[in-house]
């Protein structure tokens, strides 16, 4: 496989797929199979045994699917990834990978509404303690973590608070206690490198900026390859202790030792979560996101420009009382946005109308942008929380989780900026 650099060209050709070998189909085929034929019964046994890799059963690997993995593995400088059937399913699987009963992470107080609901309350139910910290001042990981901590989770650009998160400053915390740092990317791809930062593994929604065009559900994990998993193996005992799944394999000595790459962490994903679990994604809907992965780099150029017009004319806009975007911030917050975001700072825009009566009712005034429980399409999107998302919160945890009555969150598309504020105009003035 070439090495490209650029995400341009990464989404087009980054994996070693560059036609079907007996077709010789430029496209990347959809193989829509459950199974694969062994060359024998010695194949069948080293693919078991693990061996060697190859395709067993699409639950746990599928042509269609290994090239949408490698081209996004490249895409954030990771050295293998794991795609799932969705970002619901990699969030949890992130989790489940490295903590069990009795075992607790240190997340981020500013997460995804989904991602908080898995944390508080079914992991909780399997045993698994979520401690969360305000990412404002780093040293609150620190502060919460003991000898049961598993890792560190946060996301790169939340919602609705969209206060970029102190990537390398909470890495090199963990790092000194051989506790990985697990980032949420699904908002920036292509202009966030959480890798480059210090994280270890990458998750996205790829379902959202990836795919692209609403179409598709979908999840993925990246492996960055280069956490050491062995520093403090009472640190991290799933992946250190003998697994009696595979015959007591130890998983940070058994795949560097198989693969040549320091990838225990996504081939545990696979091999025991996914094949255990089953939440794969489908070969169609690789096929769609990878179509949406191709164009991705492009967009995110239009998207994040596109969102810049937007917050300029709000932020004049006498109905608005407050806009939230990364660079609105003041001080450290907005530092981060600068040393972390590269190209653009993403397509979120929240603005704040002051009652929940004016936000729904610019919702229902809009005529171009859609009303969904969605972000990352090229198209543009609104959704009003108060009425929506967030409707059965009261209104003290609302207030925590950033969302005021009058709060309005944008998902900036790649129409024309000229209609995209059109639209918003003409809804604000209703």
């Amino acid at each position: 496989m070439a090495d490209f650099k650029h995400p341009e060209t990464i989404g087009l050709h980054g994996s070693d797929y560059r036609a079907d070998p007996t077709t010789t189909a430029v496209a990347v085929p959809i193989y829509q199979t459950t199974s694969y034929q062994f060359k024998n019964a010695e194949h069948a046994a080293n693919l078991f045994g693990l061996k060697e890799f190859g395709n067993i059963y699409t639950r746990i690997m599928n042509p269609t699917v290994d090239v949408l993995e490698k081209r996004v593995a490249a895409l954030e400088g990771g050295v293998a990834a794991c795609a799932v059937g969705s970002g619901q399913a990699a969030s949890a699987m992130c989790i489940q990978n490295l903590a069990q009963a009795g075992d607790n992470i240190v997340a981020s107080t500013d997460l995804y509404g989904g991602t908080v609901n898995l944390f508080k309350n079914t992991l909780r139910q399997q045993g698994i303690e979520v401690r969360f910290a305000d990412p404002a001042d780093p040293k609150n990981f620190e502060k919460v973590t003991d000898e049961k901590t598993r890792a560190y989770y946060g996301e790169t650009l939340p919602n609705p608070y969209l206060r970029v998160f102190p990537i390398k400053e909470v890495s090199d915390i963990g790092r000194k206690k051989g506790i990985p740092l697990i980032i949420d990317n699904t908002a920036s791809p292509v202009i966030c490198k959480p890798l480059a930062h210090g994280a270890a593994i990458v998750m996205h929604s790829l379902t959202k900026y990836i795919g692209g065009h609403g179409t598709s559900i979908g999840g993925i994990i990246v492996d960055g390859g280069n956490f050491d998993w062995i520093k403090d193996r009472k640190r991290q005992p799933l992946l250190n202790e003998p697994d009696q799944s595979y015959h007591g394999a130890v998983w940070a000595d058994a795949v560097p030792q198989l693969t040549g790459a320091n990838i225990p962490f996504v081939i545990r994903a696979r091999v025991v979560l996914l094949r255990d679990l089953g939440a794969p994604l489908s070969p169609f809907n690789a096929f769609q996101i990878i179509q949406g992965l191709e164009t991705v780099a492009l967009r995110m150029k239009q998207h994040c420009s596109n969102a810049e017009k937007v917050v300029n004319f709000l932020d004049g806009h006498k109905k608005v009382k407050k806009v939230i975007y990364p660079t609105n911030y003041q001080g450290e917050i907005r530092d981060r946005a600068k040393k972390y975001m590269q190209g653009g700072y993403g397509s979120l825009i929240g603005m704040d109308l002051g009652t929940k009566e004016a936000g729904a009712k610019f919702i229902d005034n809009l005529k171009m942008l859609y009303h969904v429980a969605n972000i990352g399409d090229a198209r543009s999107l609104a959704i009003h929380p108060a009425t929506t998302t967030h409707s059965q919160l009261t209104e003290q945890e609302m207030l925590a989780a950033g969302v005021t009555p009058g709060y309005v969150r944008l998902s900036i598309g790649i129409e024309h900026p000229d209609d995209i504020v059109a639209d918003i105009k003409q809804a604000l003035a209703a």
